[in-house]
């Protein structure tokens, strides 16, 4: 099984499991600290076990601040969904800081109870099976239920069965022992009080959840889970970036039985014969597992790219520095004139975050159809509708991405947004652009000229004429900041003109860029923007003559953001319900 060890030596101290010493801690810490450890007695047992001269006293704090990524030696607490916290702790002799799950069932040795509750188990499996399978928290009630009428509290610890255990990890009874124990429905196990809610966290999680890395994908301030192959997990922080846990395989024969076990439970199992899988967690988050050592010499491997339950907003990105006040009210008026748009950029560049982000500039009335390979976007407008490509048990056959956007043209949405264009599902996203349908999609491509050249070129082959009805390019970049730190930003915004037949050349303005030196961001297309001056212009009722007016209501537009956020108001839905009630009063 994997394992979970903490970075430091426990020191078998007597004095240390005294009641007294628990006391002496908890009163050293703050007031907050100390209500946060009454309401959760693991996490002082925890605290207990730091060597607190060496590393000093953890700060607990309820939310994270971007700014702490300045923090070069964090020692910091923080609480994770599921009533589980996270140790963020400096390591002095490595680049990666340790990522610390606290879990109830920390130290403890439950690992006898456990399989003598689990083979009890057996005994109760009809009522599990009647159990609806797509109904969580009925399934939970019922696992509590039965851990309640399996086990009796106590208040000695002699009467647990902890002393059967065997050394060397094997199963703690004799084959001959198996047969009394699954007869014996009414004999109940004998737990003590945090024994038992131990257990009960143990079942949860493991059952109903995806086991050991659980708390890792509760944890909203990660945005990637890597398990490279034997050895260590690795996570991407939202705020202390790249963290070791303490979550360990130890074994390749053990790091395949969770793979195996954590794709069963995503309903796509892996195997020798199909040993890559892609799935949606329930939550939302995607993960990419591939199986064995044939294909993946350091073993079985996994990656999960978590999403947040409420997307960024533009004001929130705005706040990152991706993009500016004059971006976002540019854009604003490019996107709810309905012009066709690309994401582009590298990988984990946030080009699908961007996007999503976008969307809050679609008019609130408008039909929505968005198509993926696995499901990302979080469209807030009501009218959406939302597909995702699936395959046949094998991976041949299903319902391709070509095939999503064929049936989308039949549905007479406003804005089609496709998820990433990779395929010749291209070159049908040009011919919805020449019908009149507006197109948002992502695309890997670092510049213009490469996203030309990829279009144009072997599988998408979209006419080099057919260019134009592509309006917008935001090319995205993860890039060095001149604080020494690594961001995200939009490098450039350009405009495509048209495609030159004579010439074979196409021209583009770039209206925006970013300055690398001061990290801001440049108009440059101020007074020279063709979409603006020949296509919105006319769209808003501004006569040829007074074409440079537009400019002034992409300032208007930067305005109003500028207020919303400096009124507090940064959240994903909360800024369409705003904007939608300006866009019906005439004011956004």
């Amino acid at each position: 099984m994997p394992q979970a060890v903490l970075p430091f030596e426990i020191k078998q101290d007597k004095q240390r499991d005294t009641a007294a010493f628990r006391a002496s801690v908890q009163q050293s810490l703050p007031p907050y600290f100390q209500e946060v450890t009454k309401k959760s007695p693991f996490l002082l047992r925890y605290l207990c076990m730091l060597p607190l001269k060496e590393i000093g006293l953890p700060t607990y704090c309820a939310k994270l601040e971007r700014s702490m990524s300045e923090m070069r030696k964090p020692n910091i607490i923080y609480p994770v969904k599921g009533g589980t916290f996270v140790h963020v702790l400096f390591d002095p002799n490595d680049a990666r800081h340790h990522y610390i799950t606290i879990e109830p069932v920390l130290n403890e040795n439950l690992e006898p109870l456990l399989q003598e509750l689990e083979l009890k188990m057996l005994n109760m499996s009809d009522i599990l099976l009647t159990t609806k399978s797509d109904d969580e928290e009925s399934k939970k009630a019922t696992f509590l239920r039965i851990l309640d009428e399996l086990c009796e509290v106590s208040t000695s610890a002699h009467n647990t069965p902890a002393k059967n255990n065997r050394k060397n990890g094997k199963l703690p009874f004799h084959p001959r022992e198996l047969k009394s124990i699954l007869t014996r429905k009414t004999d109940k196990i004998s737990v003590m009080p945090h024994q038992l809610e131990c257990l009960k966290y143990l079942i949860l999680r493991d059952k109903l959840g995806l086991g050991i890395i659980e708390p890792l994908v509760r944890d909203t301030y990660l945005e990637d889970i890597s398990c490279s192959g034997m050895g260590t997990i690795y996570v991407e922080h939202k705020v202390f970036h790249s963290l070791k846990t303490t979550i360990s395989f130890p074994s390749h024969e053990e790091l395949d039985l969770f793979v195996m076990r954590l794709s069963e439970r995503m309903k796509k199992p892996v195997s020798i014969h199909n040993p890559i899988c892609d799935a949606t967690l329930p939550d939302g988050s995607r993960i990419n597992i591939v199986y064995g050592k044939d294909i993946s010499k350091r073993g079985s491997n996994f990656t999960i790219r978590r999403f947040s339950e409420t997307p960024l907003s533009v004001l929130e990105l705005i706040e990152m520095g991706t993009l500016d006040y004059n971006i976002a009210g540019y854009l604003a008026v490019m996107i709810g004139e309905g012009m066709n748009t690309f994401v582009c950029g590298e990988t984990a560049s946030g080009k699908t975050t961007t996007l999503n982000a976008l969307t809050t500039f679609i008019h609130p009335n408008a039909k929505i159809v968005s198509i993926e390979d696995t499901p990302e976007l979080q469209v807030p407008h009501k009218n959406w509708i939302r597909e995702v490509t699936s395959t046949k048990e094998g991976g041949e056959g299903g319902v391709t991405m070509f095939d999503l956007l064929k049936a989308a043209l039949r549905q007479r949405p406003n804005f089609i947004i496709v998820g990433e264009i990779r395929g010749v599902e291209g070159a049908i996203a040009f011919q919805a652009m020449q019908t009149g349908h507006s197109v948002m999609a992502t695309f890997h491509a670092a510049s213009v000229e490469r996203l030309i050249q990829r279009l144009t070129g072997n599988p998408i082959n979209v006419p080099k004429t057919y260019m134009d009805n592509l309006n917008l390019v935001v090319i995205q970049s993860a890039v060095k900041l001149p604080s020494g730190k690594t961001g995200r930003r939009m490098t450039s915004i350009c405009e495509i003109v048209g495609y030159d037949p004579v010439n074979q050349s196409f021209s583009f303005v770039e209206v925006f860029r970013w300055d690398s030196i001061n990290d801001s961001f440049i108009f440059s297309g101020f007074g020279n923007s063709y979409l603006m001056e020949y296509k919105i212009a006319p769209k808003l009722g501004i006569p040829s003559f007074q074409k440079k007016r537009i400019y002034a209501e992409i300032d208007r537009r930067a305005k109003v953001l500028e207020k919303l956020h400096k009124q507090g108001v940064t959240n994903f839905y909360e800024l369409l319900s705003i904007l939608a009630k300006a866009k019906n009063e005439g004011l956004f």
